[in-house]
């Protein structure tokens, strides 16, 4: 049963724009948009769902269900060009200045997007605040994986500068034009607290939940996962060493 509310209808420009790439997700993403609906009842918002190029029945899945929630917006890769750049379409596509990201996999809770929002929107903000980040707490994956997890962003953190204890979680929340001003590389998503810090903006952080992978699998693994990461890394260090900030601009 949809939870849209009766008088809903797509506005001309949403408060917020939910953006979720999903590859292979079918069986996943009729609760995920469910879950979206029901955390931003009271908002005007947009939900944007990219589907990567699916070999699964999830463009068909989604197709459907955009007949019971009006906010709800499909895009389709035409070939599959990973997790990043369908991040990116979406972003692009987005008409809201605000944006939350979300892993199509479901364990991301929708419910968590208000506590970012209000983090980011709150008076005493600082003005420059353009990310806030989710921190997975509990995390419901495997030993191994938590493991890697920890090593990388051990390393991460500490070559990189960037602050974040969790760059892997899919929950965040940011300025759309912020994020358009980074420079785009596929996994950028992994990277994009050191790259808002790049341009001279600031980050925060909150404590969001974290569930278990209820259907499909998993499209990353430890070994490959480890194999970009070494080559991103270097990637991102030599753009910090390359950048220069004027610390803003003055019209004379």
């Amino acid at each position: 049963m949809s939870i849209t509310p009766k008088n809903s209808k797509m506005n001309a420009e949403p408060r917020l724009s939910v953006v979720v790439p999903v590859y292979n997700e079918a069986e996943n993403v009729a609760q995920l948009v469910e879950e979206i609906a029901k955390a931003l009842f009271a908002t005007s918002y947009e939900m944007i769902f990219v589907n990567d190029a699916s070999t699964d029945d999830t463009a068909n899945v989604l197709r459907d269900l955009k007949s019971q929630y009006s906010e709800l917006r499909v895009l389709s890769h035409r070939a599959n060009a990973g997790q990043s750049r369908a991040l990116r379409t979406g972003v692009l596509a987005a008409r809201s200045e605000l944006i939350a990201t979300l892993d199509g996999d479901g364990q991301n809770n929708p419910a968590d997007i208000p506590k970012l929002r209000d983090q980011i929107l709150r008076v005493d903000a600082p003005k420059d605040l353009m990310l806030v980040g989710g921190r997975r707490v509990k995390r419901q994956d495997s030993q191994a994986k938590l493991w890697a997890s920890k090593w990388a962003n051990g390393i991460r953190k500490k070559l990189l500068k960037d602050e974040a204890d969790d760059t892997g979680c899919g929950l965040k929340l940011f300025k759309r034009e912020a994020f358009l001003r980074l420079p785009y590389f596929d996994h950028i998503h992994r990277y994009i607290p050191a790259l808002m810090l790049r341009e001279g903006y600031k980050i925060e952080f909150a404590d969001v939940s974290h569930r278990a992978r209820i259907a499909g699998e998993s499209k990353y693994t430890n070994f490959g996962r480890l194999m970009v990461s070494f080559s991103d890394l270097r990637g991102v260090m030599w753009l910090n060493s390359r950048s220069r900030n004027p610390k803003g601009w003055d019209e004379i």
